[in-house]
């Protein structure tokens, strides 16, 4: 179940064809469903994304929080998932990046999204980056 803020969100981007306002309005966001690494139970949260090709890259910076995000744990545990981007919806694989590509990714998503700088100012946490592949 989505907390308050995430399910406001949620639901303006299923009621609108993938467009939301406020803090995520003109950003590519995704509405991703994963399985609860602990409960089992779907999970939904709405995550900026990169696109980069067929790829959806997402940032399991978590606002810079000294730990992980709920979502990169349930993919870490059951790595397909549900992508809800725009009004389509389908299956993903995640895969975790790391190094040079990590590095890259991560720098192009701070050139559309600055944000993403200070969530790595504000932890010490490697903040992982993740690619998630229709399946």
């Amino acid at each position: 179940m989505a907390d308050g803020f995430n399910a406001q969100v949620i639901e303006e981007f299923r009621a609108n064809g993938g467009k939301v306002g406020g803090m995520f309005e003109g950003a590519n966001l995704v509405l991703l469903t994963t399985t609860g690494a602990k409960s089992g139970n779907p999970t939904t949260s709405p995550v900026m994304f990169l696109p980069d090709g067929d790829r959806y890259v997402i940032i399991a910076s978590n606002g810079g929080a000294d730990h992980h995000p709920a979502w990169y744990h349930n993919l870490n545990a059951h790595p397909t998932a549900t992508a809800e981007v725009g009004t389509e919806t389908f299956e993903v694989k995640a895969a975790v990046v790391e190094g040079t590509e990590r590095d890259e990714l991560y720098a192009r998503m701070v050139e559309i999204a600055p944000g993403f700088a200070e969530y790595q100012a504000k932890t010490t946490r490697h903040i992982p980056v993740v690619v998630l592949n229709r399946s």
